[in-house]
């Protein structure tokens, strides 16, 4: 950064507290104008919580705040937006029942008379879309649109109002490699234009592929800013997890028995046709595809979510009649969503109350919830799961992505399934999180446990799986018997096959 110009941006000092929680601690923060920042750290390290006292949405208790050199005082988003601060949350801030064209200019319609200039708004809908190279209708409504497709009108709403300063969280979450390669595009543009860019990801290899410098959190405080080029990978670890991770995919020797589930000739209309595989006792099976490849309506259909229009499952040789999820349950398969935020948790209530959800049948009696026993058993949980919660009263949606992440674990561990379905695990989660998650797996698999792991991270799918399956289009393209002879560009030719 020239010594002569200020910073783009400049947050200094920056202190926050929330009832029991020190969420910030002084912290710094500076951005150039074309520059993309990584920032990182843990779950729970204040990222969050930075960059919404950017956006307007929470006030720090102290702090400043400065834009070009000049003292902002954002109480309010639309203060933020006034002042060229555009925030993509990782859960998108889209009206579904509107159209990509509605959602871009909501809050602020271009009007010609005191009428809301409809075609006027199409037309620009259509550059922004333009120039970013997304092929969007905008008369679509976001609700029928794509993740990939709904993250490409956030960011043309973002330069709608010429945004100068753009954040974004955990952009690639629901991506796929293909989709991840075009937002690196779009962002290298943007950067070419002097927009400053704040980024925020789990996935290292991002960082290293898109960002010129990192600003690490780790416990609401710096633990460091270092140039992408002049840190390593595990240098990276090191400073957000402050120890130092010897492998990130934690090895074990598989000592699988025989077949423990079975899944025979799913099919759930055009999304799921025909799908078969089964799962041996100790093995952690891997199921990957593109974005749309029916792996996650698979899954939903195994475990009662959603009809199936054919197909046997088959739990330790016997026929499951699953027509719910508590069928599913009661014959002792757990679901861990990819959404854990609409499906795998009620975020108004407290994390206490959601573990016990799936555990009532023997943590009431009588018709009455056990709260004694209920509170033993999630205490144990938190411990075992290291789960950061300032009390089990706490709301779930107060909890970092990763925590909460580990209190829809802590439910169905709670119930001793024999087939646990992790669809995502690792989505939005710290790398040293993630860690204690494969851990887990492997502990569990070793148990006997028959597992099945839904991802879109092939390092995670290559570092975690034994064996491999590979879906398009709804079906079953390929299956690599031995994962860790495998490679990326093999899953890769099975998955657009």
């Amino acid at each position: 950064m020239s010594d002569a110009a200020p910073p783009l941006l400049e947050m200094r000092g920056i202190v926050k507290s929330f009832p029991g929680v020190r969420a910030l601690r002084r912290v710094d923060l500076t951005l150039a104008a074309g520059e993309v920042l990584a920032l990182l750290g843990e779950n729970g390290a204040g990222k969050s919580t930075l960059m919404r006292i950017l956006g307007g949405a929470q006030s720090p208790d102290s702090g400043t705040i400065r834009l070009s050199g000049r003292e902002l005082d954002l109480r309010t988003p639309h203060d933020a937006q006034r002042a060229g601060v555009a925030v993509i949350y990782q859960e998108f801030n889209l009206v579904p029942a509107l159209t990509a064209a509605e959602n871009i200019f909501l809050g602020r319609e271009l009007s010609r008379f005191g009428f809301v200039a409809r075609g006027e708004q199409k037309r620009r809908a259509r550059e922004l879309f333009r120039r970013i190279g997304a092929e969007i209708d905008p008369d679509a409504l976001c609700r029928d649109l794509s993740v990939a497709q709904q993250q490409m009108v956030e960011i043309a709403k973002a330069l709608a109002f010429e945004a100068r300063i753009l954040v974004m969280d955990e952009p690639s979450a629901a991506l796929t490699v293909l989709e991840v390669e075009r937002l690196y595009a779009i962002i290298r543009d943007l950067k070419s234009h002097g927009i400053g860019i704040i980024y925020i990801s789990h996935r290292l290899e991002e960082i290293f592929a898109v960002c010129d410098r990192v600003t690490v959190l780790r416990d609401g405080a710096n633990a460091g800013e270092r140039p992408v080029g002049d840190i390593s990978r595990g240098g990276l670890i090191r400073l957000m997890v402050g120890r130092e991770l010897t492998d990130e995919f934690p090895k074990r020797d598989a000592i699988r028995g025989d077949v423990r589930f079975e899944v025979r000739g799913l099919s759930r209309g055009r999304a799921v046709r025909d799908v078969s595989f089964d799962v041996r006792r100790g093995e952690v099976l891997a199921i990957t595809g593109l974005i749309g490849a029916g792996r996650t309506e698979a899954m939903r259909a195994i475990f009662g979510a959603d009809h199936r229009d054919a197909g046997e499952i088959i739990l330790d040789g016997r026929v499951l009649a699953i027509g719910a999820p508590r069928d599913a349950i009661r014959a002792g398969i757990g679901f861990l969503t990819e959404d854990r935020k609409g499906q795998g948790l009620v975020l108004a209530h407290s994390v206490r109350d959601n573990f016990g959800l799936p555990n009532l049948n023997w943590l009431s009696r009588g018709g009455f919830v056990r709260r004694g026993a209920e509170r033993i058993a999630f205490a144990q949980q938190v411990d075992g799961l290291r789960i950061k919660v300032p009390s089990q009263e706490t709301a779930a949606r107060n909890l970092s992505g990763g925590n909460q992440q580990k209190v829809v674990l802590a439910k169905w561990l709670a119930r001793q399934c024999d087939v646990l379905i992790f669809d995502e695990p690792t989505r939005g989660v710290d790398v040293g999180a993630k860690f204690e998650i494969y851990q887990l797996i492997n502990d569990l698999a070793a148990q006997g446990k028959a597992i099945v792991i839904v991802s879109s991270e092939l390092p995670e799918v290559l570092g975690m799986a034994d064996r491999i399956l590979v879906m398009h289009e709804g079906r079953v393209t390929g299956e690599i018997m031995d994962a860790r002879r495998a490679t990326q560009e093999e899953i890769m030719e099975l998955a657009v096959a």
